[in-house]
């Protein structure tokens, strides 16, 4: 049994979401980490009466604040829903964390950058300069927690996937079903695909060192295009899809998408906590276990 002094009390929001799926079933395998899982329907981020009232229930450790509408596109045509999840509800957690003297690890997001850097941007370089919604309102929700709650980490990831999804692995390998001979995919963009499994497990230790604030990129280490990325999806998934790249211009969005996504981990070095792994590895990994492993189990 565990010495109630030694033990974490973890609440996360947005706890059935993608990454809040992974972080769920990792941090389980913490003795010392008691859940406390969050849903929408448990503590509505947009309240500030319902946020209060659960975090005051339950006197969490730590809150990770996963909750965020993350539809970038959708962002753009439901403005007031994209403010109201992203910037309000942040302030709101960031708010009632200071209240509670609660420790806050908020995840952000690549987006708040504009992304016309020539290099990879790093923890100590000014966000701001998004175009899209979402960029823009998960910047108002970091200048919320700078704001409201000391005790803060800003934990920003890029190009997520992870399992169950949705997320581009899972497009790029249902549209290589066969019935398309020929995919096109964009070059001009580039980033660090990241798994939710890196990210859980970054957070561990980030979460044991109860001194350590500030901002904090977690994605994987390497870059990538979009392209480069989908090539991979296919040459992990033992596919025969033929995928040719093409420019952002020939595939236009709702909302403009950055050039450049690609973040450097120099915080993590400063720090001295463990670095990122390669994002091809851990795709490769991710592919085997979540497809392979399981058709293989199946038979």
């Amino acid at each position: 049994m565990n010495d109630p002094s030694n033990v974490i009390k973890v609440m996360i929001d947005g706890a059935g979401g993608m990454l809040g799926r992974t972080v769920m079933k990792r941090f389980a395998a913490e003795k010392d980490f008691v859940l406390i899982p969050a849903s929408h329907d448990d503590m509505d981020i947009t309240s500030p009466e319902a946020v209060e009232a659960f975090i005051a229930q339950h006197q969490p450790d730590v809150l990770l604040h996963l909750a965020a509408m993350t539809q970038v596109d959708k962002c753009e045509s439901e403005q007031d829903r994209a403010y109201a999840v992203n910037a309000l509800g942040t302030r709101n957690v960031a708010g009632a964390c200071r209240r509670h003297n609660v420790r806050l690890i908020a995840v952000s997001t690549d987006y708040v950058f504009g992304g016309d850097a020539c290099r990879p941007y790093t923890e100590f370089d000014q966000a701001g300069g998004a175009e899209s919604i979402y960029g823009l309102s998960k910047y108002a929700g970091e200048l919320a927690v700078h704001e409201e709650c000391p005790n803060h980490v800003i934990a920003r990831v890029s190009w997520l996937y992870g399992s169950g999804g949705p997320s581009f692995v899972h497009t790029i390998r249902k549209l290589s079903d066969g019935k398309r001979p020929l995919l096109k995919v964009v070059n001009d963009q580039i980033g660090n695909p990241t798994s939710t499994d890196a990210v859980a497990e970054a957070l561990i230790p980030i979460i044991r060192r109860p001194l350590v604030t500030g901002t904090i990129h977690l994605t994987c280490e390497g870059e990538a295009t979009w392209f480069d990325f989908a090539r991979k999806i296919v040459e992990f998934s033992g596919l025969a899809q033929k995928i040719e790249p093409c420019s952002s211009a020939e595939f236009p969005r709702p909302a403009p998408r950055p050039a450049n996504s690609r973040l450097d981990k120099l915080m993590l070095r400063l720090l001295g906590l463990p670095p990122m792994p390669p994002w091809e590895e851990t795709l490769k990994r991710f592919i085997d276990r979540e497809w392979h492993q399981k058709k293989a189990t199946n038979q």
